[in-house]
């Protein structure tokens, strides 16, 4: 009997844990979290392991929290989309109140652990959680502008890295914004052509033009140059302190490059395969960059 007690037990605390990485979105939380460490170690002068910490378990408050909050403003509308239907929240498995007291402890610890960084981390930490939850959110069943919206808060977490380091904003947080800014455009339209049948069930608006055509290939590909523009301006000694030598800008155009062709095979194909191909491409880059940049600090 004891066994049996034991084993429901275990399996009811290993439901939990599942449920709290769904409602935490815990993958999507993690790589926020390596994107902040990245840019933490970018602007240190010196790295503390305390720090990183911190970062590391308020970045994952800070998203874990609004997509807990994103997902009690959806419960309806998930219920709807084959992808979502079996979250915590639409399958009943949590309920709405549950969701929310996650989601309003994990702001305040998030809060509270970026605050003792520094209140500028605290401050945009909070901006990101305000601006994913009531501006991009409601607007993804309005217009395909969310995107551009939700782009924001989407950006921070590299710059937020730069911002708990050094307690200041300027030319080198900007740049890492906007190279994860641009991003994020290539990365979540892909995403939209995959999920196009899906969203439009839940009544999501998320490709630029409406529709999976040429229209909204050609902006992928556009947002993909400007990304790689971005990316390299740290070569040409006019962002700061934030420097690339020029192998490791080589490397990043290379991995730009390829992320290129891979959204004019998009253009060229116009398919579900060739969409879910340019998002893992999209994945691996921004992963690829952030350690190529890193490296290069540090070795150069």
């Amino acid at each position: 009997m004891k066994s049996a007690v034991g084993s429901v037990k275990t399996t009811s605390w290993s439901l939990l844990f599942t449920d709290f990485k769904e409602i935490t979105k815990a993958r999507l939380a993690v790589s926020v979290v390596f994107s902040s460490i990245a840019g933490y170690f970018l602007g240190a002068y010196q790295l503390d392991l305390v720090s990183v910490l911190l970062l590391a378990f308020g970045g994952y408050s800070m998203v874990g929290a609004s997509n807990a909050y994103n997902q009690v403003i959806e419960k309806d509308l998930d219920a709807l989309m084959n992808r979502t239907k079996n979250r915590p929240i639409p399958s009943g498995r949590m309920s709405v109140n549950t969701a929310m007291a996650v989601a309003i402890l994990l702001t305040i610890l998030g809060v509270v652990a970026l605050y003792v960084l520094s209140p500028k981390t605290a401050m945009f930490g909070a901006i990101s959680i305000f601006l994913y939850t009531s501006v991009y959110t409601p607007l993804k069943t309005k217009t395909p502008l969310s995107v551009f919206v939700g782009a924001f808060p989407g950006a921070i977490p590299f710059m937020l890295g730069w911002v708990a380091a050094t307690d200041d904003f300027g030319i080198e947080p900007g740049t890492l914004f906007m190279i994860q800014f641009f991003w994020q455009f290539p990365h979540f339209w892909a995403l939209g052509w995959m999920l196009d049948e899906d969203y439009k069930r839940g009544g999501f608006k998320m490709l630029p033009t409406g529709k999976k055509d040429t229209g909204t290939a050609l902006q992928i590909i556009l947002y993909t140059i400007w990304m790689i523009v971005i990316s390299i301006m740290p070569a040409f000694g006019f962002t700061g302190r934030l420097h690339l030598s020029i192998p490791a800008a080589v490397l990043v155009l290379i991995s730009g490059l390829v992320m290129l062709i891979f959204a004019f095979k998009l253009y060229e194909k116009r398919d579900n395969v060739a969409a879910r191909r340019l998002m893992l491409a999209s994945v691996t880059y921004i992963s690829l960059i952030q350690i190529i940049y890193v490296i290069d600090k540090f070795i150069s």
